[in-house]
């Protein structure tokens, strides 16, 4: 999986380290943290990239996530220094893509993650369109990195703005 990380995921999270507790029986990291330190990651990307602030919830709106994909690719290891990176991979007027990967020192990938947030009216509590302002800055957003192709095989899939 040959990928250029610092182009195709821009948006890079602080460093965690594999700590005695994040470790199983199997002498390496379990997958729950593979799951926490990605999902913890993304609060900044979501929050400052993205525009989810907590003005925008004052306003009625937030995502709910829609489903999920993870993928383990390489252990990870007691001590081991990971870093989450992310990409917002494609957006419509209802729904976002984003696509994660947690690299290691050695800069492999050790997990890779995606996830469908669906945008919601909490009035309803249901799926709704997008302000156009709001959705012309997430798709400049995901156009910085659109061009970067990644040698990934994608499970979730939206559909493309018409």
């Amino acid at each position: 999986m040959m990928v250029n990380l610092d182009n195709a995921f821009p948006f890079k999270a602080d460093p965690v380290e594999v700590t005695q507790e994040m470790c199983d029986l199997n002498g390496h990291m379990n997958v729950l943290y593979y799951n926490q330190i990605l999902s913890f990651g993304i609060d900044k990307f979501y929050s400052v990239e993205m525009g989810f602030t907590d003005k925008y919830f004052e306003i009625g709106f937030s995502t709910f996530t829609l489903e999920d994909n993870y993928r383990y690719i390489k252990e990870c290891l007691l001590g081991e220094k990971l870093v989450p990176r992310y990409r917002l991979h494609n957006v419509n007027k209802k729904l976002l893509h984003v696509v994660a990967v947690l690299e290691n020192e050695s800069r492999d990938i050790c997990a890779f993650y995606e996830t469908i947030l669906g945008h919601i009216d909490m009035n309803s509590r249901k799926t709704s369109e997008m302000q156009e302002d709001f959705l012309s800055n997430l798709i400049a957003l995901m156009q910085e990195s659109s061009n970067i192709k990644i040698d990934i095989d994608l499970r979730l899939k939206i559909k493309d703005l018409a």
